[in-house]
């Protein structure tokens, strides 16, 4: 599905990736993790083609992204920080986004059920809180039918029960054989629902595997364990 080959990117003097070789297979919950200033966000836009790397390619589906930009119509992406219109109602920020996109949304009203959206759609999204504007996101990502979705901190400001759903609804797109990047800080939703973890230490890829894998490889009893080690042994 995705094939990084040697990608670098700075920022000034700032080198950010450093060299990323990357394979994601098509279908599975794949999530990327690292400290803040490992590379995640860039390699993310990067993907998404918000951002332009220095060297090195990526494809999708085995086509360069380079002077391609209608890979991106196939792509379903939930940014970390929504940032709506606040004048907007709710109603009419899904209408806009809708006719925006050229592929047809299938799943806006069931989406609206599942997270409790109903009382909302008439409101205007400046008086709406962080939670409630996270739910009106996701909905924005997933009510079309892409076979890639990224997700960037999905689970922020959701109460219990829609994280709960938000999980299931994970889980229910992979059945149907898409491709799912998240990245979160919170590892217990990762070990939830992870099929693999690229962790990303100083823009390098630190490792790629299963969780067990990553316990096996730093001796450690459990997923937090783990990740602290990596991250004791970096600021050594």
């Amino acid at each position: 599905m995705i094939e990084i080959k040697d990608l670098y990117k700075k920022f000034g003097k700032n080198e950010v990736l450093k060299g990323i070789d990357l394979s994601i297979k098509e279908g599975g919950i794949f999530s990327i993790l690292g400290p803040n200033g490992s590379g995640k966000t860039t390699l993310i836009k990067a993907i998404l083609g918000m951002v332009l790397p220095d060297s090195g390619e990526i494809f999708i589906n085995d086509k360069s992204l380079k002077n391609n930009f209608k890979y991106r119509e196939k792509i379903d992406y939930l940014p970390q920080i929504a940032n709506f219109p606040g004048n907007l109602k709710v109603n009419e920020l899904i209408d806009m986004i809708k006719d925006l996109r050229a592929s047809e949304a299938t799943k806006d009203e069931e989406l609206i059920e599942l997270f409790k959206l109903q009382p909302f759609l008439n409101k205007r999204l400046v008086n709406l809180s962080g939670g409630t504007k996270q739910k009106v996101n996701l909905v924005l990502t997933f009510m079309f039918d892409s076979p890639l979705i990224i997700l960037d901190e999905p689970t922020s400001g959701l109460d219990p029960i829609s994280h709960l759903r938000l999980k299931n609804l994970i889980f229910s797109e992979k059945e149907k054989g898409k491709t799912i990047l998240v990245t979160s800080h919170i590892l217990s939703f990762v070990e939830e629902i992870a099929d693999e973890i690229v962790f990303l230490l100083e823009g390098k890829i630190y490792f790629k595997g299963t969780i067990p894998e990553l316990k096996s490889k730093t001796e450690q009893p459990d997923f937090e364990h783990a990740i602290a080690s990596i991250l004791s042994a970096s600021y050594a």
